[in-house]
């Protein structure tokens, strides 16, 4: 590339780091200042507040347990458009709590909603020929009351008869049409296969009524005896979605009216925002300071491309209003690692090549083709889990993939496309000396399977450490781990404090105070938009609890009895949610499994990153049980955040040991292994540091609700190091020579592959 070229490449480079750089300032200004307005990211509850509603189970009697959990299970699925952050909860028996953050119209979400469980699908005309509805030029009304329409007969079915509603598209005469496929239950399939029998014999509709209107009126063009029909006639895909949402909340088992709407305040304070940004940016700054100090003219494009990175996750952030939540800021951490690491495995790569005396130039292009296959395998396998939580998860589990998903797409392009850019336009503006680039050192391989007895040893003692302090919490707390509201439920009580405090003020004062009765632990407080009202969440109060809380209201801020409530709510994280986060977990561990498989031509190498990954998720939930440290929504994004970092690591290592079996033909597999994790393990330390120090500085600065979920997300790192350079490359070692002789585990790599193609060819 000639100098000219080289130049101007490098200006338009940096102009466009320096376009993104001010769009990026303002996002983060407002974020910082005026959450929620100008050009702020949307923030969760957690963050910045957002909308809470209130309903009442209607009914002559009181719902079961069994349909208050499936309304609260399907509400879940639908207020997930609004947010992946969503929660829906249960408060006292007949009550549920909808709180969906980033959000500040109630009346809006309201009126999108509706009347939960009032969805009915009525014959066009009754038993009599007479017309159950009318077309009035614009859309359809009814001639009728629900209650005669029930009387009559007219009403087919009601919502609770669906089982699933879901939009979908078809091909038809080689156009795109857009679906709703509707499967009902045992008792529907039988009503509507009558019903439509009728209509279809009279050419007549079945209206879609919903919360005082009709959602649709399709015309029945044959009898649906099969319990499943397919509603077709949308314009687009939206318009199909919207129509399976409607039905879906309008199936809920239990009807539900409308209590009260509020818009709360955030339950971390503008603080939390703060300390996180300033803390995420010290960190990058030291990633910068690190990157170029230890690998130069490498680490200044690597640093460039790190701020583009930043840029335009930010930007992302802001132009698509993704909610951005604790557990999102985890992913966003996770993925900035997974940018380094890319890097770093490449310098790696360019500085073996410059050893063996090659021209800087060829190292390069080496470099980044050598890289490849480790950094698109580790960064696939950790955007498979991402988009599996994200599809089967809900709640923070939801938000935790997307801006995991987010920050991988983008590191992978920022690393592989603009740091190659940098360091091409610096090479061709004549910065071509070795000395610039740096030049791998030859090490001794670290007999790291010689050892693997210590290694092992030490890993099963981290591991069943766990459920020693299970059983010792147990005893002394009375669970196995210190759950916190969101997993067991609690009191929510509502206090009006007589004067408007900051989210920070009521943390040091009443959070101090209220800790007493709370365990020890902070409870959750938020505020209410407007008023002076505060929402204070602990864990379930007892009689003498309660009297306790009251006398500390009392007597420390003056609150009066009258103006305190308390109600019993239940688990945010309901166990439908756990389910499906360790559902998503157990999927998503799978289809890495049979990744590797693919990718690697051995299931031993996907068998073994799995158990590292089992590993490394049970050190984490030692650390929660050894530490006592409080266990809730932010739990499930920990553990997640450890396994997408640690399979990243592992699969360098294997992508290694892959290569060499190849290179090193006459050497032993012990050999190979070791070999291969001795020319890894600057990457290894070098990645892991870096996301060690942005997490630090998390911990370091952050809100006390932070700092618990930061310290377990440190050990985790740690401990992912340590079980992809001592764990991995060993139990794999283990699996390829456990049904081998100890002297065919000795033999070169070659020789035991001849033996087996001897085999083969017997058979």
């Amino acid at each position: 590339m000639k100098k000219s070229t080289s130049a101007i490449l490098l200006v338009i480079l940096l102009a466009v780091v320096g376009a993104l750089a001010y769009p990026s300032y303002l996002i983060v200004r407002d974020t910082m200042n005026t959450p929620g307005q100008g050009n702020s990211i949307k923030l969760g509850l957690d963050l910045a507040g957002g909308v809470s509603i209130k309903y009442q189970a209607t009914g002559e009697k009181a719902p079961s347990t069994e349909d208050m959990a499936d309304t609260i299970y399907k509400l879940q699925q639908r207020v997930d458009g609004y947010s992946t952050e969503a929660l829906v909860y249960q408060e006292g028996s007949d009550r549920i709590n909808i709180e969906i953050p980033g959000v500040s119209d109630a009346n809006e979400i309201l009126e999108e909603l509706g009347k939960p469980g009032s969805l009915y699908f009525i014959s066009q005309t009754d038993s009599e020929g007479n017309e159950n509805y009318e077309f009035n030029g614009l859309t359809y009304d009814l001639t009728k009351s629900i209650k005669e329409l029930e009387e009559d007969g007219s009403i087919v079915c009601s919502g609770t008869d669906v089982i699933s509603s879901e939009a979908g598209s078809i091909n038809k005469n080689g156009q795109r049409e857009y679906v709703v496929n509707l499967t009902f239950n045992e008792a529907g399939t039988k009503a509507f296969a009558d019903a439509t029998t009728k209509a279809y014999s009279k050419g007549e509709t079945i209206g879609i009524y919903y919360d005082d209107a009709f959602a649709s009126v399709p015309v029945v063009n044959e009898p649906i005896t099969g319990g499943q029909c397919q509603i077709s006639g949308q314009d687009d895909y939206e318009e199909a979605k919207r129509l399976a949402s409607t039905i879906r909340i309008g199936g809920l088992k239990v009807e539900l009216e409308e209590l009260s709407s509020s818009v709360v305040g955030a339950q971390l304070g503008s603080k939390a925002i703060q300390t996180s940004l300033l803390a995420a940016g010290i960190g990058i700054g030291v990633i910068i300071l690190f990157m170029i100090v230890i690998y130069w003219i490498a680490g200044v494009s690597a640093s460039l491309a790190l701020i583009a990175y930043t840029e335009i996750v930010i930007c992302l952030l802001g132009a698509f209003s993704i909610t951005l939540t604790l557990p999102g800021i985890a992913g966003i951490i996770l993925s900035i690692g997974m940018a380094v690491d890319a890097n770093v495995i490449i310098f790696a790569r360019i500085r073996e090549e410059i050893a063996e005396e090659k021209e800087v130039g060829a190292s390069i292009k080496q470099g980044y083709s050598k890289a490849l296959s480790a950094i698109i395998d580790g960064n696939v396998t950790t955007l498979i889990a991402a988009a599996i939580l994200g599809i089967r998860g809900t709640g923070t589990v939801k938000g935790f993939a997307v801006t995991l998903a987010l920050g991988i797409v983008i590191s992978l392009f920022t690393a592989l496309v603009v740091t190659r850019l940098f360091m091409n336009s610096l090479y061709g503006l004549g910065l071509k000396d070795a000395k610039f680039y740096g030049k791998a050192k030859a090490r001794k391989p670290i007999n790291i399977t010689g050892k693997k007895a210590v290694y092992f040893v030490i890993s099963i003692i981290l591991v069943i450490s766990g459920p020693i302090f299970m059983a010792k919490n147990a005893s002394s707390i009375g669970h196995i781990l210190n759950f916190s509201q969101e997993f067991l439920g609690g009191t929510s009580s509502t206090v009006d404090l007589g004067k408007d405090y900051t989210v920070e003020e009521l943390e040091n004062g009443v959070g101090a105070a209220v800790a007493k009765v709370n365990d020890g632990n902070a409870p959750l407080i938020s505020k209410v938009a407007g008023t002076t009202q505060v929402v204070i969440k602990t864990k379930t109060l007892s009689l003498e609890e309660r009297e306790q809380f009251d006398e500390i209201l009392e007597n420390d801020f003056n609150v009066s009895e009258d103006d305190i409530q308390m109600e019993t709510i239940s688990s945010t994280i309901s166990s439908e949610m756990q389910r499906d986060a360790v559902l998503a977990s157990v999927i998503a561990l799978l289809c890495m499994l049979v990744y590797i498989w693919f990718r690697f031509k051995d299931v031993r190498f996907g068998a073994a990153s799995v158990i590292a990954l089992l590993h490394d998720a049970l050190v984490v939930v030692a650390c929660y049980a050894i530490t006592q440290i409080s266990v809730g929504g932010t739990f499930i994004a920990c553990v997640l955040t450890i396994i997408g970092y640690s399979i990243n690591a592992t699969i360098v290592i294997f992508d290694r040991i892959r290569e060499n079996l190849k290179l090193m033909g006459k050497s032993s597999l012990d050999e190979v292994v070791n070999t291969s994790i001795t020319q890894t393990l600057s990457r290894s330390v070098f990645t892991s540091l870096t996301t060690f120090i942005t997490v630090f500085f998390l911990y370091l600065l952050g809100v006390s609700s932070i700092k618990d979920f930061a310290l377990p997300l440190m050990v985790g790192v740690v401990c992912g190091t340590y079980s992809s350079v001592f764990l991995a490359g060993s139990i794999w070692f283990v699996l390829r020579t456990k049904i081998a002789s100890k002297k065919a585990a000795a033999e070169p790599v070659k020789a035991q592959e001849n033996k087996s193609n001897k085999k083969g060819k017997k058979k």
